[in-house]
């Protein structure tokens, strides 16, 4: 028999979803977790999977439709399963059954009569009353993937929160087992908005502002829709620059030792599969850097007036994409050597490039990493990538004159730049710990002795 398969929970805040490529047809025959639709997400393409072996019988989706998650995508006849009889053919029309002697008016009702059993009915004929008997089709839906516990709340809450910039995980819920209601995320905003640091911006508020004017008065015309990608980075930095008191700091690093050294031990990595690149090495010093400076480790919690320390080191690095920005996250980068760093780096730098890309790959980050200089440009500022408080910014090493001891020498100078969260971490903070990277990148033998 049959059994629907719907589009399940794939993470966090997720309630639709556009079908990018449909992988199977009907008729073909299925393993359990073969892919049988991609997807795109605000920020990632997945592969949703069969939940088990069988036979296609009807793909509901195609490429280019926009779905909601619980909606049927297909349905497959799990293998093994015995055939559907075949539709009963039509009866001639048999007699009429007398019509029951009305019970007196005085007197209880009658017992219905009960339908003819289907054991009754011609071999191979199905019954009106068996077919009224037939079970129906099952649902099949996926268990939520392990993304850490979802706030209870409801599609229409989430979506409120997201338009008024509110992070759902923080909504404190006045419901059965702290579910979340509208009422809830509405009260949380006020207090936000009453509160010093000002109210969050979202999605919603990402393109507020005064009436565009007409553009075709003047000339030709072409208006694009956002992707889902550049929807959702959109309103992550209108949310990130209102809450975030910016500040940027810049500094330089004199790479030109770091740099004879990537170069003669580069082959090391490229035996393992990877390039050994500036951001993989920076990448290492950064997380040393927050060990050193845990500070630089926190998010706040201004709701409760409290900032959140945090005991790991999870980095994450900005990718250039066809379909914009993306921040793949490496895991506990303090414990791995730079060899291990640039494998990851490549491996998930792909997947975001492929659409590949998986949500939880691109969440837990403690700090991120943004490299530039292979654009070409030197100094930026880059916006602090909300919950974290910092950002750290690469730009292009350039060859300039370095004055040591009364004599000028050829040097590989290193941009950087550190745009940090003003209510936690202090100027002063800030050119310590960017000081140290620097230092760090100058002299490599710093991070083995400090590191």
């Amino acid at each position: 028999m049959a059994q629907e398969f719907k589009l399940p929970e794939l993470g966090e805040n997720i309630e639709t979803v556009d079908v990018t490529s449909v992988l199977v047809e009907a008729g073909d025959t299925v393993r359990k977790d073969q892919p049988v639709i991609e997807v795109e997400t605000e920020k990632a393409s997945l592969e949703v999977p069969a939940p088990f072996a069988g036979k296609i019988e009807q793909v509901l989706v195609k490429a280019g439709d926009k779905i909601p998650v619980g909606a049927t995508i297909l349905t497959i006849a799990p293998a093994g399963a015995q055939p559907e009889p075949a539709p009963a053919p039509e009866l001639a029309a048999a007699p009429a059954a007398p019509e029951p002697a009305k019970a007196p008016a005085s007197g209880p009702a009658p017992p219905a009569a009960k339908a003819p059993a289907a054991a009754s009915a011609p071999a191979g004929v199905a019954t009106p009353a068996a077919a009224a008997e037939r079970e129906p089709a099952k649902v099949i839906e996926f268990a939520r993937p392990q993304l850490g516990e979802p706030a209870p709340a409801a599609p229409s809450v989430r979506k409120l929160a997201r338009e008024l910039g509110v992070a759902i995980e923080r909504v404190p819920g006045s419901g059965p087992g702290g579910r979340i209601s509208i009422e809830d995320v509405k009260a949380f905003a006020k207090r936000l908005i009453a509160s010093p640091a000002g109210a969050p911006a979202g999605p919603a508020s990402a393109g507020a502002g005064p009436q565009l004017p007409d553009f075709a008065r003047w000339g030709e015309i072409e208006r694009q829709a956002w992707s889902n990608v550049r929807r959702a980075t959109a309103g992550q930095m209108s949310a990130a620059w209102t809450r975030i008191p910016h500040v940027t700091q810049f500094d330089r690093a004199d790479v030109t030792e770091l740099e004879a050294l990537r170069k003669q031990y580069r082959g090391r990595a490229e035996a393992a599969g990877a390039k050994l690149t500036v951001t993989a090495i920076v990448l290492k010093v950064a997380a040393a850097a927050l060990r050193r400076f845990p500070k630089f480790n926190a998010s706040i919690d201004a709701e409760r007036e409290e900032v959140v320390l945090k005991r790991y080191v999870n980095l994450g690095v900005a990718v250039d994409t066809e379909r914009g920005l993306l921040v793949p996250v490496i895991r506990d980068v303090d414990t791995k050597n730079i060899v291990e760093i640039a494998v990851e780096l490549g491996r998930l730098s792909e997947k975001a490039r492929q659409r590949k890309i998986a949500p939880d790959d691109l969440q837990g980050s403690c700090l991120t990493v943004t490299n530039l200089g292979g654009l070409g440009t030197t100094y930026f500022s880059p916006i602090v990538n909300w919950p974290e408080v910092a950002i750290l910014g690469v730009g292009r090493a350039e060859t300039q004159a370095i004055q040591e001891e009364g004599r000028f020498r050829p040097g590989l100078i290193l941009p950087l730049s550190v745009s940090y969260d003003h209510r936690w971490i202090d100027g002063a903070d800030a050119a310590r710990f960017l000081r140290w990277i620097a230092e760090a990148l100058e002299q490599p033998l710093l991070l083995a002795l400090e590191g």
